[in-house]
């Protein structure tokens, strides 16, 4: 696999490398091979790709800081380098308190991996058997112990009139997590979304990921990832010491 990486970004970040760099963390540091937790390696190649945004927050927006409601908190900036890496993030999410309760967009172009992110976190939340892409059913439905998930694609979606007759009113009105593929189609229709994850195309394996919270539960479920990153950081750094020197 070639290496995950933007022009400009500094090299050498292999698998099962952290880097979370920023100004408000303190110098990159490249970390070795991954942490295992239990019989997992998880977090393995996540790593920070855009050291000018905030990751546990600023002087103005710290971690457990109050947001005014509609205000978009700090971006939470990933990079993928394989399908691995998404699974670990969707066990990563499915850890957050709150998350049945979310409605979170999917972003990126055809093929960036929305569909396999939601079916990493499908599986996650305890979905077994086949897992359908939605694109044409426009949504499917699954019932969970954390309760319903509605899994929708409004690519094809061109009628307003639709929303109405396929009772989309109720659904978002109703408790449950939902998870929506190209929202844009659908603009003016949905309600405002509590995290957006954006994903980007770098090569055929790798994808840069942007997470943004836009309520309380968007803000928690941001700042949450963005600790359990930092902790395997520190994790992984405790381990790399032990190692005995080349």
């Amino acid at each position: 696999m070639t290496a995950c990486r933007q022009p400009g970004q500094q090299t050498g970040l292999g698998r099962g490398q952290v880097d979370t760099g920023h100004a408000n963390l303190g110098e990159s540091k490249l970390l070795g091979r991954g942490t295992q937790v239990g019989e997992q390696v998880l977090f393995v190649e996540w790593s920070a790709v855009d050291h000018h945004l905030p990751i546990v927050g600023t002087e103005q927006n710290t971690p457990g800081a109050q947001v005014a409601p509609g205000q978009s908190g700090p971006a939470l900036q990933l990079r993928w380098p394989d399908e691995s890496a998404t699974q670990a993030f969707a066990r990563a999410l499915v850890a957050q308190p709150g998350l049945e309760r979310a409605f979170i967009t999917l972003h990126g172009d055809l093929g960036a991996g929305k569909t396999t992110l939601a079916r990493h976190l499908l599986q996650a939340l305890g979905v077994e058997g086949r897992i359908k892409s939605p694109t044409y059913a426009i949504a499917e439905t699954y019932d969970t112990e954390r309760g319903p998930i509605w899994h929708c694609d409004f690519y094809r979606f061109n009628d307003p009139q639709e929303w109405e007759e396929a009772g989309f009113r109720d659904i978002f009105a109703g408790p449950g997590l939902k998870l929506v593929e190209w929202p844009q189609k659908a603009e003016g229709l949905l309600p405002a979304a509590d995290l957006d994850i954006a994903i980007a195309t770098v090569d055929a394996s790798c994808r840069q990921v942007s997470l943004q919270g836009h309520s309380a539960l968007g803000h928690a479920l941001v700042q949450g990832l963005a600790k359990a990153v930092t902790k395997v950081q520190v994790q992984a750094q405790a381990q790399a010491a032990k190692e005995p020197q080349a």
